[in-house]
């Protein structure tokens, strides 16, 4: 399966804004992005042309991709999840922030088990987490409500997750997902309304972007 192996603070500095894709790193004073927030490659070095106009299409191409690099999705799977929400009851852009939302691994962050959605993913991919009782090791695994995810028994010992457990000041509360400490679990007691997704993007281009 394809995946990006490129430095990921380069990403952020081309969006213009911390995406936190490296979890304790984005908080302290050696994240690359607040030492060298410029464009990276030859624009980044020698200052953007002050008279250069980004196009509506521009635009929405640089949302859409954010939107990808925030989750970690590769675009056809992306397409997939798209076109999937555009079928779907409601608002496109809503449909598809809540899917991605419902993503395993998205979950896993969310809960405060891992410090990034790239970290969440590798967790899942090494099979420490179960759903429902059953062993689940696919990050694209898409959870419904009351759906329970809790840390294997054999893996309650990583150090990762008490380490990350600690430090859950960082994590925002939400009020569609429940955690339990005591028995490292978790339970998706809602769909996420699109007020309840903390991410700043504005979904609706997206939708304009594939809807072109």
């Amino acid at each position: 399966m394809a995946r990006y192996i490129g430095a990921v603070c380069r990403l952020c500095r081309r969006e213009g804004e911390k995406l936190f894709l490296k979890g304790d790193k984005c908080y302290t004073d050696k994240c690359p992005f607040a030492k060298r927030p410029t464009l990276p490659g030859q624009r980044g070095k020698f200052g953007q042309p002050s008279r250069v106009r980004v196009k509506d299409y521009g635009i929405r191409l640089r949302e859409k991709q954010k939107l990808r690099t925030i989750y970690g999705v590769m675009e056809h799977q992306f397409r997939k999840y798209f076109n999937i929400a555009r079928r779907m009851p409601g608002r496109a852009g809503e449909n598809l922030l809540q899917l991605l939302e419902r993503r395993l691994d998205n979950i896993v962050y969310r809960l405060g088990f891992a410090p990034s959605r790239k970290s969440a993913r590798q967790l899942v991919r090494h099979g420490h987490f179960l759903v429902n009782g059953r062993k689940t090791d696919i990050p694209s695994y898409i959870l419904h409500q009351g759906d329970v995810v809790q840390v294997m028994e054999k893996s309650k010992k990583l150090e990762i997750i008490h380490e990350m457990l600690k430090k859950r000041g960082r994590i925002i509360e939400l009020s569609w997902l429940q955690l339990d400490k005591a028995h490292l679990e978790g339970r998706l007691l809602s769909m996420p309304t699109r007020e309840e997704i903390p991410i700043t993007i504005n979904e609706n281009f997206v939708v304009e972007f594939y809807s072109r």
